[in-house]
């Protein structure tokens, strides 16, 4: 274990690789992450304002089956690129984001989250742009594909093929979310005092199971159901500990505030706020990462920039929203500053109105954890189908060493887990974010000229 440690550590060191800016320490991987988050919104026209009407609009007229390719509704491909995105990154990344970066981190979140929606509008136009379909008709996508006809299209296939590859590798690590089962575990752990968790992680693994051997289409049915439902009962909680709190939130309000803008509230200052912002919510939203590329793509869609305008939605739900109001939840319960971590820090908080209401949040967490482990498992699968092809064999080696992954997770502490699953998300936006800025100029093209027809009826 020891040595399983300093590997951790020494990949998490290489990452976040920190430069000075402005006489502080940065983190570099933060930077490039931020950039393109500013440039795209400019570049694009601020459509994370101008466009959010249109992609709500969208998803209610969007094409039946037989109108447009595909193999699951743009509901149903938002459902389950929700169903990665609104998990416990939003639950306990919240909470880690308050210990690393103190209040200030929770609008740091926020305001990320704004710019994350152009980001996630981008990269998933171009991978409804460049996806492929095999010979049963079946949908593959992703910035591997993407950067793979890009590299072919500008005359550089061997480096495209390359950073595809790169992107692939990358994610079949940045696809095992170790995150949910940890936290997940965490919480029953508290609301049970079940201790066993190799035991816990091999019986969620088996309900995972039961799910990924049935295809993309049941994936789309099984998050449809669950996405609403968890998210309805988290902010139910929420809601309830700002109403029992609610003399509190206007100095919440205040110290989330100042936090962000001086260094009093947080570690490091304010830098140390942005950063620890930065770092969730690129995990609560995936912005930049690309990963919810791969389920966007099968969507049908009548058009790259529709499911890209539809994909717009889910930073603005899962981080703006969600994680907010969570964010808020914590500042006026006080939690996060009482040596707790993670999970537990919702869980004191949820305690506060009802001894009953940290059995509500291990419902919901087990709920979160479920529906992301089941989308983040058809993520892995298309990079696996990507490296390895997409034959019989190939996907049900892949399942099974996924499903083998998930129980040590359980077992590894917090700090370790939250090292491995950042390491690899920002190794996969690294060329995700040289895809978008390849893409740059078709990408503003083809915004303008589908945002200047006339919408569908």
């Amino acid at each position: 274990m020891n040595g399983f440690n300093a590997a951790v550590d020494a990949l998490s060191g290489a990452v976040f690789m920190k430069v000075p800016v402005l006489e502080t320490q940065i983190e570099l991987i933060v930077l490039y992450l931020a950039l393109p988050m500013l440039f795209f919104t400019i570049w694009l026209g601020f459509p994370n304002v101008t466009a959010v009407g249109r992609a709500l609009r969208i998803l209610k007229t969007q094409p039946h089956e037989g109108e447009a390719k595909g193999d699951v509704s743009q509901w149903g491909a938002l459902s389950t690129a929700l169903s990665g995105t609104i998990g416990l990154g939003n639950i306990a990344g919240v909470a880690v984001a308050l210990t690393m970066g103190g209040p200030g981190a929770i609008l740091w979140m926020f305001i990320i989250g704004w710019f994350a929606m152009t980001v996630k509008m981008a990269e998933v136009t171009l991978g409804l742009k460049y996806r492929t379909f095999d010979a049963q008709g079946h949908v593959h996508g992703g910035p591997m594909y993407v950067l793979k006809a890009v590299g072919a299209a500008r005359g550089w296939p061997k480096i495209g093929l390359i950073l595809g590859g790169l992107y692939a590798f990358f994610a079949l690590f940045g696809a095992i979310p170790m995150v949910q089962v940890n936290q997940s575990f965490a919480q029953v752990k508290v609301v049970t005092g079940f201790s066993n968790g190799w035991a816990y992680g091999t019986i969620l693994a088996g309900a995972v199971a039961l799910v990924t051997l049935g295809g993309a289409a049941w994936l789309g049915e099984v998050a449809k159901r669950l996405t609403p439902l968890k998210v309805a009962v988290y902010l139910i909680g929420v809601a309830t500990v700002l109403i029992l709190h609610a003399t509190a939130i206007p100095g919440a309000l205040a110290e989330i505030w100042h936090g962000a803008w001086s260094g009093q509230a947080a570690t490091g200052g304010a830098v140390g706020a942005f950063v620890a912002g930065m770092r969730r919510a690129v995990f609560a939203s995936e912005a930049g990462v690309g990963s919810a590329v791969m389920a966007h793509s099968l969507a049908r869609a009548r058009h790259p920039v529709s499911e890209g305008l539809v994909a717009l939605l889910e930073p603005l739900l899962g981080t703006m929203i969600v994680c907010a109001l969570g964010g808020l939840a914590l500042v006026v319960a006080g939690t996060w500053q009482g040596g707790l971590e993670g999970i537990a820090i919702t869980s004191a908080a949820f305690a506060q109105v009802s001894p009953s209401f940290p059995w509500l949040l291990a419902v919901v967490v087990v709920l979160f954890a479920y529906s992301t482990l089941v989308a983040w498992g058809f993520y892995g699968l298309q990079a696996w189908g990507y490296l390895f092809g997409n034959g019989p064999r190939a996907q049900w080696t892949y399942k099974i060493l996924y499903i083998v992954a998930l129980p040590p997770a359980a077992a590894i502490d917090l700090g370790r887990v939250v090292g491995i699953v950042d390491s690899s998300f920002f190794l996969m936006a690294i060329p995700n974010v040289i895809a978008l800025y390849l893409c740059g100029g078709e990408l503003r093209r083809d915004v303008r000229e589908y945002l200047a027809t006339p919408e569908e009826d």
